[in-house]
């Protein structure tokens, strides 16, 4: 899965996925899903195009 992070707020990151989705997390949501994708800095992928 490939998608890009914009950071919108402080408590919120919008995710733009490969498919043209997206989705505005939470902090919460946002630490969920880099644990789902074995992801373990947040700062380091805030406005980076991840690729999984």
């Amino acid at each position: 899965m490939s998608f890009n992070t914009n950071r919108i707020n402080p408590n919120q990151t919008q995710i733009f996925f490969e498919d043209a989705g997206f989705e505005t997390l939470t902090n919460e949501e946002l630490e969920d899903l880099m644990l789902q994708m074995g992801i373990n800095e947040k700062d380091d992928m805030i406005g980076q195009n991840i690729l999984q």
